[in-house]
């Protein structure tokens, strides 16, 4: 066994101390053969972060102790342990290899650039750019847990990728460790090789020695032309106070200067480079980045919605290819969001606005309610999406606020065979006169892995769900993987927690967005005397209208205090009440 103190002695040693300043001419000593990009990928609390932390102070990017989850910035990322925002840090190695010629060792220093990704599925489209800047990845799996359902959705969107893979099974210092039954799932769901599995324990420092070597023995070099016009990929953005917004970037071809004139592929806008540099692991600048490199550039945009993820960056008034896999941001859950104090509006407004300077991937537009006044509909990219946003108000900006069950868009064609996407339940009464001919709504495929004695519970669940059993398989003799098509609607609410709730805490739940299917879907309006409350309104299936309906009513009588006069509260769809209680 490696204790950790001496692993990490290497911090001593000239070449992997942490550097006050990067120059231009040192980064230029590093050609394409000599970088590595790469990432970790890993289920929740497999040891994603540590495992970063580790590398960082085996290269003496940061000191030992400087704080554990270094890349996770966000107070919100602390507390739930996850990852929200993809981040990047350059490392400098010296990587030494024995020469059977001479007999002796040759050694190297290489430039390693970790791009820290976000793990859930929500954040899954900066994944998928934040691996297109990479040429492999280290896939993270619990050497006790073994393959849950994220580690499956995270290596698919690494396979897709055509990246590297190296496995490293990582807490082999747990009593209930397993690694060689680990090795057998790897085998079973992804045929990797056992024998390419590195073991490894982030918090004692065993086995990590093995790591970065195999980065650059397993990982290829970033491909790229040195000599062409400059063109990058767009990876991440935020904004700084004081510097305006700062965008991560991988340089696919030719270099990128201080003092340049680069433009984006997908606005046209020219901006002037003012700043760039890379990671190490604070903001270094250099002056230039070459190809292969990852770093950061500083354009003076004036908003993170100027700087779209995914976005090719390239030399000014040249003609270029964009890089492939733009796409705009697909929102999939929708709420409002009101001040808990109806005269805290503008208050709201500037917090909002400010944390979409950092968020530019949620969608805000102003709504009135007669029922909470002025506020937001928000659209996210997934409910953990929402959580974070909803919580980073709350813990950035002091913000209280209110929040609506989230919906999600539905598309509804009318007898004029015009469509129309519903964002919000409440708008579908505006096109009251129109007849509705059909519905559609969003499926996801869920992948849910469980022990094998729960399979009938879940089974039943998902049943319950309106799920569309796609594969039912065994990962090992204890656990099974399922996978359903089900709709949004359905596990946006309660799914998880009712699924938690059946395992005894067991079970592990991942999702990816799949088509629209068509649907008999209903506006459900909840009326007090008579009027009806928008913020109530919500679009349900046609079969589950009468329970949900039941259920709401019954739940508003115990809430709504006892008044001089009677109060009726109904549960109607269209002129037909379904429910009712006084």
């Amino acid at each position: 066994i490696v204790l950790p103190e001496r692993l990490l002695s290497s911090q001593a040693s000239p070449e992997h101390r942490p550097r006050p300043g990067v120059s231009a001419s040192e980064l230029g000593q590093y050609p394409p053969e000599r970088i590595r990009n790469f990432s970790i990928i890993a289920h929740v609390d497999h040891g994603k972060s540590t495992l970063a932390d580790r590398l960082l102070e085996l290269t003496g990017t940061i000191q030992k102790g400087h704080g554990a989850q270094y890349l996770d910035k966000l107070q919100v990322e602390k507390e739930r342990g996850i990852t929200v925002k993809a981040q990047t840090a350059t490392m400098f190695y010296k990587h030494t290899v024995e020469n059977p010629e001479s007999h002796g060792t040759d050694s190297s220093s290489y430039l390693l650039n970790l791009i820290d990704t976000p793990g859930h599925v929500d954040f899954s489209y900066e994944v998928s750019r934040s691996l297109a800047a990479c040429q492999g990845a280290l896939l993270v799996v619990d050497a006790a847990q073994g393959v849950q359902a994220q580690t499956i959705a995270n290596f698919y969107l690494a396979f897709e990728s055509n990246l590297s893979i190296i496995p490293v099974i990582n807490k082999i210092d747990q009593p209930t460790a397993d690694p060689d039954n680990v090795k057998a799932q790897l085998k079973r769901l992804f045929d990797i090789d056992p024998s390419e599995a590195l073991l490894t324990s982030a918090k004692t420092g065993q086995g990590l020695s093995q790591v970065l070597p195999a980065v650059i023995e397993r990982i290829p070099c970033p491909p790229g032309n040195c000599d062409s016009p400059v063109r990058m990929l767009l990876l991440d953005s935020y904004y700084d106070e004081y510097k305006g917004v700062i965008c991560h970037v991988a340089i696919v071809d030719g270099a990128m200067r201080k003092g340049d004139k680069i433009s984006s592929a997908a606005t046209g806008r020219t901006y002037e480079v003012f700043d760039v540099g890379i990671m190490h692991p604070e903001l270094t600048p250099t002056g230039v980045l070459y190809t292969g490199q990852v770093g950061y550039v500083i354009t003076g945009m004036r908003s993170t919605k100027e700087a779209r993820i995914g976005d090719t960056l390239h030399q000014a008034k040249t003609i270029v290819e964009p890089l492939p896999g733009f796409k705009p941001v697909r929102h999939m859950v929708f709420s409002g969001v009101y001040p808990a104090d109806g005269s805290d509006f503008e208050a709201l407004s500037h917090a909002i606005e400010k944390l979409t300077c950092n968020d530019a991937s949620v969608s805000v537009t102003k709504e009135t309610s007669t029922a909470l006044g002025m506020g937001f509909r928000c659209g996210f990219l997934g409910l953990l999406h929402m959580d974070v946003f909803h919580q980073r108000l709350e813990q950035e900006y002091g913000a209280q606020v209110i929040s609506t069950i989230p919906t999600v868009p539905y598309i509804f064609e009318y007898g004029d065979e015009s469509k129309v996407q519903i964002e919000n339940p409440a708008a579908l009464s505006f096109n009251a006169g129109k007849r509705i001919t059909a519905c559609w709504e969003p499926t996801v495929i869920a992948t849910i892995i469980i022990p094998s004695e729960y399979v009938g519970p879940v089974i039943m669940l998902c049943s319950e769900r309106r799920g569309e059993q796609q594969e039912y398989t065994f990962i090992d003799a204890n656990r099974a993987l399922l996978k359903y098509r089900l709709p949004l609607r359905e596990i946006i609410v309660d799914f998880y927690n009712e699924l938690k709730s059946i395992t005894s805490g067991y079970a592990t739940f991942d999702y990816e967005d799949s088509e629209y299917q068509k649907s008999d879907l209903v506006k459900m309006d909840i009326l007090l005397n008579g009027q009806p409350v928008d913020a109530m309104a919500t679009i349900i299936h046609n079969q589950k209208a009468q329970k949900v309906g039941r259920e709401l009513v019954d739940k508003l009588k115990k809430f709504i205090e006892r008044q001089m006069f009677e109060i009726t509260i109904q549960a109607a769809i269209g002129s037909k009440v379904i429910a009712r209680e006084t």
